[in-house]
């Protein structure tokens, strides 16, 4: 009775595998047994590929590290010539010594290709750099340029702050010669501009005049060294024109760095 409950079982596996035909249902243990069965299948297929080509490689260096021998027809011939195992080739003995090695290519890329390769990451590369070191020679010139604008304008603003003090000083000096009016009248401030702020003082002080801040800095520290000898950069007035010409560094605010 038991053996005719195996045979059932063995006979209903056996249709259940055999009878896969679309649109019929297949138990799921049977159909993970046959993937199973498929993927061991494929396994052992690629180990055997990868195997294959271990033999391969291994009879290949086996070969190539091999002295040729009598056998070898090419070796023979050279022997007959007076060539002996470990001497150099030619008459004169100055050939190689060791054959030429084998490179074996095992890639798919045609002849050239790994040169070619090799080219274009050296041109990427050196694209990379260039791209580098015009970026740094931008930012240089550009921190260049933002130095000189800094400079510059420091420069300005110091030649309009001397500017405002010389004309702070001529307005003293005339007022206690007892000048009523000033020479030009750029020489002196205007007490409303003095209540000003800085931004306003350096739009409108100058406003209607050909000359330049600088220019006027010239003029007027001239007269103050001629007129009253003083100097501002000094903040001295001398007694004598001899007296200022001896002590006084120069009649610019470089003369007094």
């Amino acid at each position: 009775m038991e053996e005719e409950e195996d045979d059932y079982m063995s006979d209903s596996f056996i249709n259940v595998q055999q009878d896969v035909r679309p649109g019929l249902p297949m138990v799921r243990h049977v159909k993970e047994a046959i993937q199973k069965e498929e993927k061991q299948k494929e396994a052992n297929q690629k180990n055997r590929q990868k195997s294959l080509k271990e033999e391969e490689r291994e009879r290949r260096d086996t070969v190539l590290k091999s002295a040729l021998g009598n056998e070898n027809k090419g070796f023979a011939l050279l022997q007959k010539m007076g060539y002996k195992s470990g001497q150099a080739l030619g008459k004169s003995g100055g050939g190689i010594v060791e054959p030429i090695p084998l490179n074996i290519k095992t890639g798919r890329g045609g002849l050239g290709h790994e040169e070619s390769q090799k080219r274009k990451a050296e041109e990427r590369l050196e694209n990379y750099r260039r791209k580098i070191h015009m970026k740094k020679q931008a930012d240089e010139d550009a921190a260049d340029q933002f130095r000189m604008r800094f400079k510059s304008k420091q420069e300005e603003r110091k030649i309009e702050g001397d500017l405002r003090k010389s004309q702070r000083a001529c307005q003293q000096l005339d007022t206690q010669k007892d000048i009523k009016v000033p020479k030009e009248i750029w020489y002196w401030t205007e007490p409303e501009q003095e209540e000003k702020d800085q931004e306003e003082e350096e739009k409108d002080e100058y406003k209607g005049s050909d000359l330049s801040v600088l220019e006027k800095l010239q003029i007027l520290t001239a007269y103050l060294r001629e007129e009253h000898l003083y100097c501002i950069w000094c903040g001295t007035a001398y007694e004598e024109a001899a007296d200022l010409s001896s002590n006084c560094p120069g009649d610019s605010s470089a003369d007094h760095d």
